[in-house]
């Protein structure tokens, strides 16, 4: 397999060696709470899936879908932009329904990419926002992901020293992993800069609804003239824990998407239209369900906070997203984001997610995700205790086995 062009230019994906450290404790016994993959726990919601039912087993549904969504669920989206952030989109030549907003960016990267084409990406990043681009032959440029004005000085030294010059900025906020938020004034500087500098934006906004405060996060194409230069990436996996089911959806500048549909025309034909169906009854139907999903997040993310506080882990409150970014106690710093999830799960029961896995800029963090109950998070609380109580011992041990090694 290293023999594979574009398997060569992948990393390890550290990731699965927690997992798999993870699967072989609860193989032995333990009880592992898992923080660490961002797998909502909470079921889709009840009309959602009787519409999924009431759709399923009829010979017109069961046959090949439409690749770039099926019009329904184009217009529902469409209607959910508008109502949410006042953006009015045609439906048919501006919205594509996708399999999962990784799906869209990864395609999205086969489309818009030759080889050798730089793209400028935040580090730290979820994984897809940079790999979609190297496995399609690109080069990555990263910058410092806090959305501050500092920001646009690293794009213009990415711009200036980038030969060729970058094709376009990937953005992510509410972000995954570090759960920053942007305004609307960082849109609208980024959509100035990508026109003076005549680069494409590409936004995942796949955290839209899950936000803590009374302040809902926009979207970049509530900018005027970003569609000029703009495509946003939107999932249904975390608004409506919908993960499984793998619908999302690109939207905005119409050749970017046109170049994306016509890319999984010859890939795809669409998620099951039973699916699609459903999506579109979750989106043209209540809100409910979407308060009910951020008010259980914000409890969690408060016992999250409270918690891991008194057992001697200082947690940064997220505004947004189902996720907090935490520094590695100081104490174990120096092992590195992954070595300390590997005995955050031999001695504390706890699965995390190593801030490594993100960017070499994540390696001081790891990455803890709400999606398990409220006893569940006091319970991986307690065991962050026992670790820390014994960190003396456990870093002596670990000295020692490095010198055996």
């Amino acid at each position: 397999m290293s023999d594979f062009h574009r398997v060569k230019r992948l990393p390890p994906y550290v990731f699965e060696q927690v997992n798999r450290l993870k699967a072989k404790a609860r193989a032995g016994g333990a009880d592992i709470v898992d923080l660490g993959m961002g797998n909502p726990d909470l079921p889709a919601p009840a009309h959602v899936i009787a519409k999924l039912v009431e759709t399923a087993g009829k010979p017109r549904t069961d046959r090949y879908s439409a690749s770039k969504g099926i019009a329904g669920l184009r217009r529902a989206q469409a209607g959910y932009y508008e109502r949410r952030f006042g953006v009015k989109l045609d439906p048919d030549t501006q919205v594509v329904a996708t399999l999962g907003s990784k799906e869209g960016f990864a395609n999205m990267a086969q489309a818009i990419t030759a080889p050798g084409d730089v793209v400028i990406v935040p580090n730290p990043s979820y994984p897809i926002h940079a790999f979609g681009f190297l496995i399609a032959g690109g080069v990555v440029r990263s910058v410092d992901a806090e959305p501050t004005p500092e920001f646009f000085h690293h794009l213009e030294r990415a711009v200036v020293h980038s030969i060729p010059k970058p094709i376009a900025v990937v953005v992510c906020y509410p972000s995954n992993p570090t759960a920053k938020i942007a305004n609307l004034d960082f849109y609208k500087d980024l959509v100035a800069f990508a026109k003076k500098h005549e680069i494409f934006i590409l936004s995942d906004l796949a955290y839209a609804e899950v936000y803590f405060d009374d302040n809902p996060p926009p979207s970049v194409l509530q900018v005027p003239g970003a569609n000029d230069v703009a495509v946003e990436f939107t999932s249904m996996s975390k608004t409506y824990s919908m993960a499984g089911w793998r619908i999302g959806f690109a939207v905005g500048n119409e050749r970017l998407l046109a170049a994306l549909a016509r890319v999984k025309s010859y890939l795809d034909y669409g998620a099951f239209t039973p699916i699609q169906v459903a999506a579109a009854a979750a989106l043209n139907g209540p809100d409910d369900c979407i308060k009910e999903m951020r008010a259980i997040y914000k409890r969690r993310r408060d016992v999250l906070v409270e918690s891991f506080g008194q057992a001697g882990w200082q947690v940064p409150p997220p505004q947004a997203t189902m996720f907090a970014w935490v520094p590695v106690p100081e104490k174990f710093r120096h092992l590195g984001s992954l070595e300390f999830s590997k005995l955050m799960i031999e001695k504390a029961d706890v699965a995390v997610a190593p801030g490594i896995g993100f960017g070499e800029f994540g390696d001081e963090y790891v990455r803890l995700a709400i999606v398990e109950n409220e006893q569940r998070i006091r319970q991986a609380a307690r065991g962050v205790r026992r670790f820390f109580d014994g960190a003396d011992q456990i870093l002596h041990n670990v000295v020692a086995l490095k010198k055996q090694a």
